[in-house]
């Protein structure tokens, strides 16, 4: 495995990625809430970029993957401001962005704040707000009270070890929801969502499309796709995506 490249932000954190050189506009992963850059998505469209002699640009948020820090220090405006600070020092030009999960989040929030550097979007199982929707909305009194008094509470996951939910995560991630504002997508978009998530319902893929305004927006449903969204015929659909948005952004 290819070591990674190395930046430190502003903020001191030192971010993990790796970059491929190629034609315009290039092609940025986000990744999801706990995940890393070494997924089967993040690798294969690497191996897309490559073939289609594109830039491509993966790496891992603070407190993920190889890069610095602890996970449960962070929340979704530090990855946010990581996101933002690659975007802005390893990419040229306005870039398509491709989240995933939380990753989605995270790409409608740099649409938000620099819409400039955003070319296309396209989203796999989106998850905008899910700290305040999914946790905060989804807990009973017993998990509020004790993530308020004692700072933290662990869940469990079907992807590994329980995640650790933090005080500082749910109540950093009011200051950055997307759902409750307007929210301008001035570019091709295309939300991509899977029937059989047990992670993301498709009512969130539905809703996003609904509150979100934007010239050139599609929902797709697959039925039967998990919410890892990266058997066969769901990298091929992303694939197919990822060129119909390219086309359309190089379209005058």
């Amino acid at each position: 495995m290819a070591q990674p490249s190395w930046i430190e932000t502003g903020a001191g954190r030192r971010l993990a990625y790796h970059r491929l050189a190629g034609d315009g506009p290039g092609i940025v992963f986000l990744g999801g809430f706990k995940s890393d850059m070494q997924g089967t998505k993040a690798l294969w469209l690497e191996d897309w970029a490559r073939a289609r002699g594109r830039a491509f640009l993966r790496f891992d948020y603070s407190g993920h993957g190889q890069s610095s820090g602890a996970f449960t220090d962070g929340a979704i405006g530090d990855w946010a401001a990581d996101a933002r600070a690659v975007l802005d020092a390893l990419t040229v030009g306005p870039q398509i962005l491709v989240g995933s999960s939380m990753g989605g989040w995270i790409a409608l929030l740099l649409a938000r704040t620099c819409p400039e550097r955003v070319a296309g979007m396209v989203t796999i199982a989106a998850a905008p707000d899910f700290t305040e929707d999914a946790m905060w909305g989804g807990f009973g009194e017993d998990e509020r009270s004790r993530i308020m008094k004692e700072g933290q509470i662990a869940l469990p996951s079907d992807y590994g070890e329980p995640y650790i939910i933090t005080r500082r995560l749910i109540e950093d991630g009011r200051d950055h929801l997307v759902l409750r504002a307007p929210l301008d997508l001035p570019f091709p978009v295309r939300f991509l969502q899977g029937t059989a998530d047990q992670d993301v319902d498709k009512s969130v893929s539905m809703r996003l499309l609904d509150h979100a305004t934007g010239p050139d927006m599609r929902l797709t449903l697959v039925r039967g796709a998990d919410h890892r969204f990266s058997d066969p015929d769901c990298l091929a659909l992303i694939g197919a995506t990822l060129d119909e948005v390219s086309a359309r952004t190089l379209t005058p």
